[in-house]
């Protein structure tokens, strides 16, 4: 008896849901010590006839390599997949398929609540990276229905679920 082929149906066209990045708020204390340092320099000034001012650089090169990495560190979900690029000279891109978060954690320190921002981590089943870390993102609780049902729609395309497997020996049937 002759069966037909069902055809395939095509992968639907990806689409871009939210590109952002972590906000400079994140390093609020470091870039405090940076500040601290460079007083610091700049009180010794007339105690060290100027030589301290050459003291500044290190602050200044430490404020500007932490502030390019954050800028340089940029997100992107789409329908499918979750992409973090990262790197100044040497440009790291990994990607997350959306069908492997199992679960969410929003945070929102008073600080960051204060500016509008959140940290989210995504747990995944995904063997290189098991958990996502966006930190200091701008309105999280948005990203993180937004990543909720991209998840599960990106579940339902591929047909694919969670199971959790219990170690106890209490669990369901599989």
């Amino acid at each position: 008896m002759p069966t037909e082929d069902a055809p395939i149906p095509s992968a639907p066209a990806e689409v871009l849901l939210w590109k952002g990045h972590s906000s400079q708020w994140v390093h609020f204390w470091y870039y405090f010590f940076c500040f601290l340092l460079a007083a610091g320099c700049v009180a010794a000034f007339p105690f060290t006839a100027g030589l301290s001012l050459i003291g500044l650089v290190v602050p200044l090169v430490l404020w500007i390599i932490r502030w390019w990495l954050t800028k340089t560190t940029s997100y992107e979900l789409t329908s499918q997949r979750l992409k973090k690029a990262q790197g100044i000279l040497n440009r790291k891109l990994d990607e997350l398929e959306l069908y492997r978060v199992k679960d969410y954690t929003l945070s929102q320190p008073l600080m960051l609540r204060m500016l509008g921002l959140g940290n989210l981590v995504l747990l995944t089943s995904d063997a290189t990276t098991p958990e996502v870390h966006l930190r200091a993102v701008p309105a999280v609780e948005e990203l993180r229905e937004m990543i909720r049902q991209a998840v599960q729609a990106e579940r339902d395309r591929k047909r694919v679920r969670e199971l959790d497997v219990d170690g106890s020996g209490a669990g369901g049937l599989v």
